[in-house]
Formats: C-alpha cells, sequence, structure tokens
C-alpha cells in the first residue's frame, strides 16, 4: 500500500514537470503528502522526486533561457547586418546588449584616433551626460584588464571591488550614474582588441556564465560589425572624394576646351590682320572686363571698355607721385617681376605681363565688369599672349618701339667713347629731345632683390616725368628735365622705396645741358654712389653738391667756387657789402681753437666784440655751423678761399696780411 502510494506521488510531480508547475507546488504536495500520514520511506521517494523535478525544471528554464538568448542574438546579427554608418551602429550594439542582459545601462569604450588615448564613444540608459567622451585613465578600472588580457571581467559592486584600480574621475561618473555591477568584454579586430562593450546595473548583480557567454558573443560579433561599418565610411568618404575629384577634372576639361575656343576666336582674329583696338574690344567681351594695353614705358596703346580711375594722374615732376598710381605701378611691378596676372587690392583691377620670350612688351590691364567677379588666371595669360602676338605684329607702331629707341640713345650719352656730338644731338632731335635745357642726372641702387622691378618702373617714372632711363648693373640711371638734383634724388627714393618694400640708395648729379656732359655727370652720380657706401649712409638720396668738399673731391669739373658759396658765401657777401671783418674773425677763431677769449687777443679787439661778431655769423650761416662736420667744410672753405684770394691778388693780399685788425668795423 505504502509503495502505491509513493509511486502516486512521483507521478504527480512528473505530472506538476509536464505542466511546467511553479517550484512551490513541488514544495506544496511534498507538504500534502505529509499532512495526509505518508511514511518516512514514502517521504523519502517523495523528496528524491521533488529534488530530481526542480533540477529538471531548472535545467529545462536555462535551455530555454540560452534559445532565447541565441535567438536574440541571431536577431542581434541580423540587425548588424544592415549598413550602418559608425555612430548608428553603436547605438545599435548598446540597445541590443541591454536588452540580451535586461540591464540598465551599456556603454562602449574605444581608442580615439592617436591610438593612444581609451575615452567612451557611446551610451544607453544613461542619466547624465558626464560619460559621453569621458577620457579613461590608463591602467585603471575594468577596460584596463579586459585591453590587457582580452576577456571579459566583472564585479558585483564596482565601487567596492577592492581587485580594481580606481580612478577618482571614473568613480565619480559611476557613483553619478548610481551603477554597482559592471560587466565588460572586448571589441577586437582578430586577436588585437580596440575597445570594450560594457553593461551596468544600478543594483549589486552577479551574472552568470551564460549571461557573459552571451555578452562575449555580442562582443565578437559588435567588432566585426564596427570594423566593416569603419570601411563603409571610409568607402563612403573617398567615394564622396572621387565624385570630387572627377566633378573637378570635368570641369576642368570644360575649362580646357573653353580656353581653347577663346584662343582660337582671338588669334583669328590677329591673323586677320585686324587691330590692336579690335582685338582688346573683342578681348574685353571674352574677359568680361573693360581692358586697357599699355606699352613697356607705360604709354596707353588702346583702352576698350570703361577704365575711370585705373592709371590716376600723371606725377608732377615736383611732387609726391598719385598713390592711386603708385599702387597700379608696384602691381604692374610685381606682375613682370612674377610672370603671373596681380590683382590690385581694393582697386577691382588686374595687371597682366604681356611678354615674348624675356622680352617686356608692356602691361594688360583689366577691370571687371562686377567688382566681385574673380578672373580665371589662365584666361588672362592667355588672353595676353594674344596680345604680344598683336603688339609682335605690329612691331612698327612708334609706341611699342619708341620706348627701346629712347633707352638706347640714353645709352649712347652715357658711353665712353661717346658718338660725335653733332650726331648725338641729330639723334635727340629726332627723337623730340631737347637737351640745350637743364637735365640732372640720378642713379637708384636697390639694397635688397628688386627680382626685375627696377627696369618696369624706371620706364613709367622715366615716361611721366619725360625724360629718359636705362639700366647699370642692376641701378636705374634717369635723365630728367630739371636743376635741382638733390631734389630729383629724393623724390625718386621716396617713390621708389616703397614700391620695392626696401631701402634704395639714390645719388645725383647736374644740372647739366648739352649732350657731352651727361656722361661726367653719370660718373659723378656713380661716385656719388660709392661714397655714400663709404661713409655707411645707404638706403639715402644725396647730390654731389650736397655732399659737400667730398662733392668738390668726386665732381669732374671741382667746382670750388660752388663749395666756397655754399659753405661760407653769405659771410664773404656780408664783408663785400657792410666793409667788416667776418671772414678774418671766423678764420681766427678757428685758429684759437674755437676760443672768443684767444680769438680776441688775436685780433687786438675786446671779447665782447667777437661774441657778437659769432652771433652775427650765427645768424648767416645758421646755429649749426660749430658743429664737428659742418664746421670742417667751413675750416675747409675758409682755407680755398684765402688760398684763392691770395694767388689772385697777391699785392693787396700781403697788404692786408701786414695791416692792422678793422677794429670797430662789426658792431
Amino acid at each position: 500500500m505504502s509503495h502505491g502510494r509513493a509511486e502516486d506521488g512521483i507521478f504527480a510531480m512528473l505530472e506538476l514537470l509536464a505542466g511546467e508547475a511553479p517550484a512551490h507546488e513541488y514544495e506544496a504536495l511534498t507538504e500534502a503528502r505529509r499532512r495526509t500520514g505518508a511514511g518516512p520511506d514514502e517521504l523519502a521517494k517523495l523528496e528524491r522526486a521533488k529534488q530530481l523535478g526542480l533540477s529538471i525544471r531548472t535545467l529545462t528554464e536555462r535551455h530555454h533561457q540560452r534559445e532565447a538568448g541565441l535567438s536574440a542574438l541571431v536577431d542581434t546579427a541580423r540587425d548588424l547586418a544592415t549598413p550602418h554608418d559608425v555612430g548608428t551602429l553603436l547605438q545599435v550594439i548598446l540597445r541590443r546588449a541591454r536588452l540580451l542582459l535586461a540591464v540598465d545601462m551599456a556603454y562602449i569604450g574605444m581608442y580615439e584616433d592617436d591610438q593612444r588615448h581609451f575615452s567612451v564613444r557611446a551610451s544607453d540608459g544613461h542619466t547624465t551626460a558626464l560619460n559621453i567622451g569621458l577620457r579613461l585613465p590608463s591602467g585603471t578600472g575594468l577596460g584596463h584588464v579586459v585591453m590587457t588580457k582580452p576577456s571579459p571581467f566583472w564585479s558585483p559592486d564596482y565601487l567596492a571591488d577592492e581587485r580594481i584600480h580606481h580612478s577618482g574621475e571614473v568613480d565619480h561618473v559611476v557613483r553619478a550614474e548610481g551603477l554597482h555591477a559592471i560587466l565588460a568584454v572586448p571589441l577586437s579586430r582578430g586577436a588585437r582588441p580596440f575597445g570594450t562593450l560594457y553593461v551596468a546595473e544600478r543594483k549589486v548583480r552577479h551574472f552568470t556564465t551564460d549571461e557573459i557567454a552571451l555578452l562575449s558573443s555580442l562582443g565578437d560579433l559588435a567588432g566585426v560589425a564596427i570594423e566593416k561599418a569603419e570601411l563603409l565610411d571610409r568607402s563612403t568618404a573617398l567615394v564622396g572624394e572621387l565624385e570630387r575629384y572627377a566633378g573637378q577634372v570635368e570641369a576642368g576639361l570644360r575649362g580646357a576646351q573653353e580656353l581653347g575656343d577663346t584662343q582660337h576666336r582671338l588669334m583669328q582674329l590677329v591673323l586677320g590682320d585686324c587691330d590692336l583696338d579690335t582685338l582688346a574690344r573683342a578681348a574685353g567681351k571674352e574677359l568680361g572686363a573693360a581692358v586697357q594695353v599699355c606699352a613697356a614705358n607705360g604709354t596707353i596703346l588702346t583702352t576698350a571698355g570703361d577704365m575711370t580711375g585705373a592709371t590716376g594722374r600723371p606725377g608732377a615732376p615736383d611732387g609726391p607721385a598719385d598713390p592711386a598710381e603708385s599702387a597700379l605701378v608696384l602691381a604692374t611691378m610685381d606682375a613682370h617681376a612674377a610672370r603671373e596676372p596681380v590683382a590690385l587690392h581694393g582697386g577691382g583691377l588686374w595687371a597682366v605681363p604681356i611678354s615674348a620670350g624675356t622680352g617686356n612688351l608692356g602691361t594688360l590691364l583689366l577691370r571687371p565688369d562686377r567688382p566681385d567677379a574673380v578672373q580665371d588666371e589662365r584666361l588672362l595669360r592667355l588672353v595676353a599672349q594674344v596680345v604680344a602676338v598683336q603688339l609682335l605684329v605690329e612691331s612698327r607702331r612708334t609706341a611699342i618701339a619708341e620706348g627701346q629707341v629712347r633707352d638706347d640713345f640714353l645709352g649712347d650719352l652715357l658711353a665712353s667713347p661717346q658718338r660725335p656730338p653733332h650726331q648725338l644731338e641729330q639723334h635727340a632731335r629726332r627723337l623730340g629731345i631737347d637737351l640745350s635745357k637743364p637735365h640732372v642726372l640720378v642713379v637708384a641702387r636697390p639694397e635688397g632683390d628688386a627680382r626685375g622691378k627696377m627696369a618696369i618702373w624706371a620706364a613709367s617714372y622715366a615716361h611721366r616725368l619725360s625724360g629718359l632711363k636705362s639700366m647699370h648693373n642692376g641701378c636705374a640711371v634717369l635723365l630728367l628735365p630739371g636743376t635741382d638734383a638733390g631734389g630729383a634724388a629724393r623724390a625718386v627714393s621716396a617713390e621708389l622705396s616703397p614700391l620695392l618694400g626696401h631701402p634704395v640708395t639714390v645719388g645725383s648729379a647736374g644740372p647739366m645741358t648739352g649732350t657731352v656732359p651727361v656722361h661726367h655727370g653719370f660718373q659723378e652720380a656713380l661716385r656719388c654712389l660709392d661714397a655714400m657706401t663709404s661713409l655707411g649712409v645707404t638706403g639715402r638720396s644725396a647730390s654731389v653738391r650736397e655732399l659737400g668738399f667730398l662733392g668738390v673731391l668726386l665732381s669732374d669739373n671741382h667746382d670750388v667756387e660752388g663749395f666756397v658759396d655754399s659753405a661760407i658765401g653769405p659771410v664773404i657777401d656780408y664783408d663785400q657789402q657792410r666793409f667788416t671783418d667776418l671772414t678774418r674773425t671766423l678764420e681766427t677763431y678757428f685758429d684759437a681753437g674755437g676760443s672768443p677769449t684767444n680769438a680776441a687777443k688775436k685780433l687786438h679787439v675786446h671779447p665782447n666784440t667777437v661774441a657778437r661778431r659769432l652771433e652775427r655769423i650765427s645768424e648767416l650761416l645758421g646755429p649749426e655751423w660749430q658743429q664737428p662736420d659742418r664746421a670742417l667744410e667751413v675750416q675747409l672753405a675758409l682755407r680755398v678761399f684765402r688760398v684763392r684770394h691770395s694767388l689772385r691778388r697777391p699785392d693787396r693780399a700781403a697788404a692786408e696780411e701786414g695791416a692792422g685788425p678793422a677794429e670797430g668795423r662789426e658792431t
């Protein structure tokens, strides 16, 4: 009877197992049998059956959970196989991780681009923004353990776990999120980990072996998916770059075709024997701009369209250059030096060099119809080349050839030996140059790299001032109308130095008339430059006359009279007009070592008389006549004056030497 009751109890347990009854019903069945008087043997069998049933039930549940996890993992793999960019893919992985393990939060840490720092790239389920972009300190946290030994690592309570090397910054974020249990698995490319997948719970939790294995499998799938997504991103970027490049190539081909068509149309005009005016108008239509063609010396050959304000005003010979013209000259110089188009800042103009080989034929100036229009430099060069061909075809035009002819004529004037004077005078008359009027000669030497700009500027400057220019060993030589050699040198320095951006040393000589003195003036100006270099005053301007007694030594005609007159002329004139003796007083003052008292003794006059005479001399010569450099010139002039005076009138000079002092003549 007892045996039958035990079998009934076992069958009842099997029925509960088959019906997937909850665990408490197994316990309730055993308790019911105990209350109905089941014996010890029967209860032992029921207990054994209960334990087996619960074990089978637990095992079945684990199988179900594993199947569910694997099914979810398959769905995840399918989801990850869908193309995503990296950012979207990371969010998909995190959502799947939270669903698979039913956790509160998930996040991914990855190496940054420099491969030296590790930071949180994405997060899901977070309640604060502290973790996004968090840079994880090296050697700390679960990530360090996982990356060092690529395998899962977890903690039921992170902040209390002493196995982990903690970081204050990371602990602060964990505490702010209220996290306790954290599980981390590696994300790998092959055998090399590149990141970590974390899941976290806001309560203490012990992760099971199945859960760890499931997240590890997700990590493996995620690593492959991230690698493919990064490859897809790079491929997409590369495709985009190739598309842009293809677009640029296509645009370049269209531009090249358009350039070829433009060149063909313009060359057809040149070959059709058109004039420069017609070509300029056609070029203006092609460029959408007003066009002006200038010769090498700045002469305007033709204009098509409105070029108002393009060339400024001609500079006055003795006045400052117009700022607009100076800027245009600088742009022209830059264009020829660089042999490429140059935009004039703020003026809406372009300057394009017109050249043939190394020869400068002129400049093409452009003013676009729209101020904001950006010209294609290839088109500008092409048009300039066509204009160069036209200018070469029209090389008989006087405005083009005249510049070279005038340069050659100045070269003849500077040469040694010169051509016969009557030939030079005839040549000057043919060119319309009147050398019977005073001219000055200026030589400008740049103290730096002029990059070929000097010749461009010199041609323009000589043309504006109706002068001649030539180049000599990198220096600009100018023959200009006028009488003030020093003023001409200063004007050249004031305009040229800012244009070149570095100092220019300028020497000048003159005035001179006729053809023969030009060569001598050129030599004097060169010696003036050498003297300024020796004196350490490069980057300045001076004339031979302004160098005082050095100018007398440097000049070919040794203008002693002019030197004496410039140094002490007012004193000599005063003595002659007032019958005073300031000149002798000045000599005695210097002989006495600059002592008025000693000078008074030698002159046999009262010291106050010498003092008054010196005051009058200061009024005549200026207050700086006693400065060392000026005093030296005054003493030299006195000595020259006395020698010349003695040689011309020896008897009277001797008588004056033996006479007594002219006491009381100067009050």
